[in-house]
């Protein structure tokens, strides 16, 4: 096998990727595809630390216009991401690979607190790491937690996994002109109101130039592909 493109990579997950052909929680099926891709990645010699979404479970910013407190709705949202990391991480374990949970929110009976030095520690010794619970602090979305973890840990590349194989000009579901871009940067998301992340972790990643790669999980061996060094998605830099 050729030498891999990345030494570590943290992979940004959002919670209604696990929903499948479901419409509440987390599909089993999906769930495992998932943990055999990252297995695939650990396999191949790369340190791979996983952000996840609640939005199967709780979205925050959905339970605040439905009358809850914005607050309150950010920690339900971030609970919820605590439940999908425990879920991921019995399908990777399944999948063979050792994973630690570390949840930016005290949960010590079923996971770790997140340290950034203990989360290093873990990488460095072939762990999967799952980063629970954004950033622990409402209005910031998990966008912005997988833009932050990807630089604590000293990521080579941050990965978002979407729906879509890249990103686009204008929706490709409604626009069959869109155009699909294979690089672009970071200004250009921002001044296009390309929404593929929140703009607060765009601008985070511009800052400490941490490139970002926006690719389709839903593809088998997508993300083995990229470390091998193949072109997959686009790339934000």
């Amino acid at each position: 096998m050729n030498q891999p493109a990345c030494r570590r990579i943290l992979l940004k997950v959002s919670g209604e990727a696990l929903l499948g052909e479901l419409d509440y929680g987390i599909d089993p099926k999906v769930s495992s595809r998932i943990a055999r891709e990252v297995a695939a990645v650990v396999n191949a010699g790369v340190q791979i630390g996983i952000v996840i979404g609640g939005g199967n479970i709780f979205r925050g910013k959905g339970l605040a216009a439905s009358g809850i407190d914005r607050i309150t709705g950010d920690h339900m949202g971030m609970l919820a991401t605590v439940m999908n990391a425990l879920g991921l991480q019995d399908s990777l374990e399944r999948a063979g690979v050792t994973t630690r949970v570390m949840s930016a929110i005290s949960v010590r009976e079923v996971c770790e607190d997140y340290i950034r030095r203990r989360a290093i520690r873990h990488l460095e010794k072939d762990r999967a790491v799952i980063f629970a619970a954004g950033t622990g602090n409402p209005f910031f979305t998990t966008d912005t937690a997988a833009a932050l973890r990807a630089i604590e840990i000293g990521a080579d590349l941050m990965i978002k996994a979407t729906m879509v194989d890249g990103i686009y000009s204008d929706d490709p579901k409604t626009n069959p002109d869109a155009i699909r871009y294979d690089q672009i940067s970071y200004d250009e998301v921002i001044e296009r109101k390309l929404a593929v992340m929140d703009t607060n972790a765009i601008v985070l990643c511009r800052d400490q130039s941490m490139p970002i790669r926006i690719v389709d999980l839903n593809r088998p061996g997508e993300l083995d592909r990229l470390i091998q060094g193949e072109s997959v998605g686009t790339l934000v830099s």
